[in-house]
């Protein structure tokens, strides 16, 4: 597979992979735009992440068809976390797909696992630039990933919320937010909606301690707390039994849950009547925040210069305030987990 001259119109493939975000379709937009009115490139769209590549399954992508998709969360693409590893045949037929419709450049948009794919499929000759996007803001090599500033202002708001009705009952009110290798999401917004407590998947917790701090905020005169946990925090060793859930085709386990197992065990060792609130797919669905737009739209220009320059197997990533190329192969080699600073100089502190 060969790419277009640098100063010739491409034919190019985009596609969104893995849990869908707030800011994929603006980063859609933006590949559109710069590719029709900057370059004359004709954009084609794979429905559903890798399945469309698989299946052949397409849509033709111009402005025209863009207008309006700047606010909307989701993506007009479809998305799956079909991984063509574990399909019989998935990199031949994906490769095939590719070469059937002449692309020169295919744009990934998506985290640890749709961008592990790409990155594969490019050392079989495959001409891949990647777009990083992930509210678990886990994806390492760029500062800030798309859609992670919408998924902390939407769990802020819904911790703002809590606190009042927490505050009219006496509860205490557990609320699970995703996150599963990594506390970002939790970490912020525990600390803008004021937790009392945040559980992170770095930092296993005991049970016991967790009531610890709730007892004392309880005795200082204060009724009601909020305890934040992302969706993949454990207990320590030996300290609290939970079920072990099932993989997905990437491998990953399908979480939700320990906000429950937490309140009921808060409820029964402290006496404090207990509530749990998960937000979910809350966090992925609806309108994108103008940080996500605004960052989205500079990673979808700076991916189809990428492409131009016939810079391959690489990500556009965020550096500080400038959009920057690193290897694909870096950015998916290693999880980018919670600065422990972040968690025990600052979040740390305003616990109990």
């Amino acid at each position: 597979m060969s790419a277009a001259c640098h100063d010739g119109a491409m034919r190019i493939g985009v596609l969104t992979g893995g849990g869908d975000c707030p800011g994929l379709n603006p980063a859609i937009r933006a590949v559109v735009r710069k590719c029709e009115v900057r370059f004359g490139d004709e954009v084609i769209g794979f429905r559903d992440g890798w399945r469309g590549v698989i299946e052949d399954s397409t849509m033709p992508l111009d402005v025209e068809r863009c207008r309006g998709i700047l606010p909307r969360g989701g993506t007009i693409l479809g998305t799956s976390r079909t991984n063509p590893y574990r399909v019989d045949n998935g990199p031949e037929r994906a490769i095939a797909t590719l070469e059937r419709h002449a692309i020169d450049a295919l744009i990934a948009i998506g985290g640890e696992d749709t961008l592990g794919v790409a990155n594969k499929l490019a050392e079989q000759g495959v001409p891949v630039v990647g777009i990083p996007k992930t509210i678990d803001n886990d994806l390492s090599e760029t500062d800030v990933t798309i859609g992670f500033d919408t998924a902390v202002q939407i769990a802020a708001e819904a911790i703002d919320r809590l606190h009042t009705t927490a505050e009219s009952h006496h509860r205490v009110i557990v609320c699970e937010v995703m996150g599963r290798h990594a506390g970002w999401i939790a970490t912020y917004a525990g600390i803008a909606g004021g937790a009392t407590v945040i559980l992170v998947p770095e930092e296993p917790f005991a049970i016991e301690s967790v009531c610890d701090y709730l007892r004392h905020r309880h005795s200082s005169g204060s009724y009601a707390s909020i305890v934040v946990t992302a969706e993949g925090a454990k207990p320590a060793e030996g300290t609290l039994a939970i079920v072990a859930p099932e993989l997905d085709q990437f491998g990953h386990e399908r979480l939700g849950g320990i906000g429950t197992v937490v309140a009921e065990e808060v409820e029964r060792r402290t006496g404090y009547e207990s509530r749990v609130t998960i937000l979910g797919h809350i966090q992925r669905g609806g309108t994108p925040s103008a940080f996500d737009r605004v960052l989205a739209t500079r990673f979808g220009t700076a991916a189809v210069e990428a492409a131009h320059d016939g810079d391959w197997r690489q990500m556009v990533a965020l550096h500080g305030a400038h959009v920057e190329r690193v290897p694909i192969a870096d950015a998916v080699a290693k999880l980018k987990t919670l600065d422990p600073e972040l968690f025990r100089s600052v979040a740390e502190v305003f616990f109990g």
